[in-house]
């Protein structure tokens, strides 16, 4: 039961505002996400901004690639609004160092170049950090009136169906058409009051970068899309921020504030989905509530390993010191990581960043569990908590939880019903029972730290720091010669 007297949604503490929205759905995997987004922005009537860790203009939104009348791939897409759109203004803003990326990526370079003399599309790298930290919300906001928040990039390498086959044709780069592996994400479209509120957090983001104030847009009708069904409707949302200090902005802690609130407010369940689990503060909260009797059972589902060598060098030896760290803790055997397979045993790389506590409480956004997202670098979520008569949200927040689940495991949502049912709610009996050889969930196992491994721990700081530090402040010098705007 929701405890009313202190919920965990809390503004000015666990989130930045509480805002009402008219709509709002959860976004699983790419493929819908952005074909979603190429639709509803052909719908714009003043403002489309996007913000970014990283876009890739050579795209396709919808897939099959084929051109229509409206033309598919981002670029290409974005200059046919401002084409056919006068009255539409777009801004872009991607965070500076992540554009570096973008110098080898064929077309993409000419593409920014045009967008750089068109009148209505303003493209802006965002250098308004610390050194080191990233810029990696990733939102889009239409007129102030329907917004998308959530862990998708409009990038390569990100579109996948919910099927995740172990080779889809359609999951190849843009240039080189070569392959990659199946990739799970999670984002969210909201309506109403909350877009707006998205609204003033993109154009402040982009008067830090710029300079430049923008004015918000005249109210406008629904851009609902026709095809995408609500989770939650006539709902309070919350939006959750990280930021680092840097000039006169305090540091924002927020997303961290609402990890603790949420793991501390559990009774039953929590469910996460995360690209890392490298967080100090959250494991020892988790280790905390094992040592418990009242432990709720905790379900982390990460990707078997982390993108990149160094990455996973990092990432990796730090999961597997802060899961010995809550398996010691574990006393009642109530904590389990998964990483998911496709049918033919093939890792799924989970990208999401989601969390259920109970029926209570539902966070999407694009914090991850590692340092970096809790104070280094800027974040923002989108949450729903239930009160403890809100008995549509309640059912519906579960029934999201379930979704996934029954996506991971490879099973229909009725079987997955009647399992969580035989197994009087307990999530981890539920994935035991049924967990197959084909496409499933694997229980993690923790590698053996080599000398390198262990070393790179010990260093994190560098790599996954807590804070703005001293240690990255050092090397500006060094690194002011390779990248302009340090």
């Amino acid at each position: 039961m929701t405890d009313s007297a202190n919920p965990i949604l809390r503004q000015g503490d666990t989130c930045w505002q509480i805002r009402r929205a008219s709509r709002m759905a959860v976004v699983i995997d790419a493929a819908d996400y952005f074909a979603l987004v190429h639709d509803a922005v052909q719908k714009a009537r003043h403002s489309v901004m996007l913000i970014g860790w990283d876009f890739d203009t050579r795209i396709p939104l919808d897939r099959p690639a084929e051109d229509g009348e409206v033309p598919n791939r981002l670029g290409k897409f974005l200059n046919w609004i401002a084409a056919n759109r006068p009255e539409v203004q777009i801004h872009v803003l991607r965070w500076n160092l992540g554009a570096i990326n973008a110098l080898g990526r064929g077309t993409t370079p000419l593409v920014i170049l045009d967008w750089m003399t068109n009148d209505r599309i303003h493209f802006k790298l965002d250098a308004a950090h610390p050194v080191g930290s990233a810029h990696h919300q990733k939102i889009v906001v239409i007129d102030d009136t329907l917004a998308f928040c959530g862990g998708i990039d409009i990038t390569a390498d990100r579109w996948d169906t919910r099927e995740h086959l172990d080779d889809h044709p359609q999951r190849v780069r843009p240039t080189t058409k070569r392959r990659y592996g199946p990739w799970h994400d999670v984002s969210t479209a909201v309506e109403g009051e909350v877009a707006q509120a998205l609204g003033e957090l993109a154009r402040e983001r982009w008067r830090r970068a710029t300079g430049e104030t923008l004015q918000p847009p005249q109210p406008q009708e629904s851009l609902w899309p026709d095809n995408l069904e609500p989770l939650l409707c006539d709902v309070d949302l919350a939006i959750s921020r990280t930021a680092p200090e840097y000039d006169d902005r305090e540091a924002l802690h927020e997303i961290e504030a609402l990890y603790l609130s949420g793991i501390a407010a559990a009774r039953r369940t929590i469910y996460i989905e995360s690209q890392y689990f490298a967080s100090r503060r959250i494991a020892d909260a988790i280790a905390a509530r094992l040592g418990r009797p009242d432990s709720p059972e905790i379900v982390v589902i990460n990707p078997v390993s982390a993108e990149g060598w160094l990455e996973e060098e990092v990432m990796g030896s730090s999961r597997a010191r802060l899961l010995n760290l809550v398996r010691q803790a574990d006393r009642h055997d109530r904590f389990r990581l998964y990483t998911p397979v496709t049918a033919g045993g093939q890792p799924i790389y989970v990208h999401a960043k989601v969390m259920v506590v109970d029926d209570r409480l539902l966070k999407v956004g694009s914090s991850n569990l590692n340092n970096r997202s809790l104070g280094f670098d800027t974040e923002c979520d989108i949450s729903a908590e239930a009160g403890p008569d809100d008995v549509v949200i309640q059912r519906q927040i579960l029934k999201l939880r379930n979704d996934l689940l029954a996506e991971h495991l490879g099973v229909t949502q009725d079987r997955l019903d009647g399992a969580l049912a035989a197994a009087d709610g307990s999530l981890i009996a539920t994935i035991e029972a049924l967990r197959t050889n084909g496409r499933s969930l694997v229980p993690f196992e923790i590698p053996d730290l080599n000398v390198v491994e262990a070393s790179l721990f010990d260093e994190n700081e560098l790599l996954d720091p807590e804070r703005p530090s001293s240690r990255w402040r050092s090397l500006r010098r060094g690194m002011r010669s390779l990248i302009p705007g340090l």
